[in-house]
């Protein structure tokens, strides 16, 4: 077997997306999702990782420019992986702890962001038909390991055992 130049090995390797997101809750289970004005269903704050940026600091960015909340991200509550679909690649979904949100700092939150329509908090089953099946799963694993602690990982929102 004859190895690959150090160069053509590493650019022959398998490039993944990365998204980053920011899991807030409140008192009574209810999550925070945004309403993005890009794409049909609700989502949770959060976006793509770019490139030399890691993902604890892209949910900082990103949640600073959807909500205007600075927050220090470190250690996900979740990493799932997301399979290849019809629309992208394969990839990693990073979610991270936002941690206690009252109803009353949403309705406080001053929206300058154009990709975000609104901010609402809703309980996970009001929802089911206005998001993705496998983000309800990663969020409901998400809300499970914030309420018990650790961390965990993920395939296509499944709980990996």
């Amino acid at each position: 077997m004859d190895l690959l130049p150090f160069d053509e090995y590493v650019a022959s390797l398998n490039r993944k997306r990365n998204s980053a997101a920011a899991v807030f809750y409140d008192a009574d289970g209810r999550v925070l999702l945004v309403e993005p004005t890009y794409k049909p269903h609700l989502d949770l704050p959060g976006g793509a990782v770019e490139a030399d940026e890691p993902p604890w600091q892209t949910v900082a960015r990103e949640v600073y420019e959807e909500l205007g909340i600075r927050r220090t991200f470190a250690a996900p509550v979740v990493i799932d992986y997301t399979p290849t679909n019809e629309r992208l690649p394969e990839g990693f979904a990073w979610v991270f702890d936002g941690g206690l949100i009252t109803e009353s700092e949403v309705k406080a939150l001053e929206l300058t962001d154009p990709e975000i329509h609104s901010v609402t908090l809703h309980h996970l089953d009001e929802v089911a038909d206005q998001t993705k099946p496998d983000l309800i799963r990663r969020i409901a694993v998400a809300l499970e390991v914030v309420n018990t602690g650790g961390f965990a990982l993920c395939e296509n929102g499944e709980r990996v055992r």
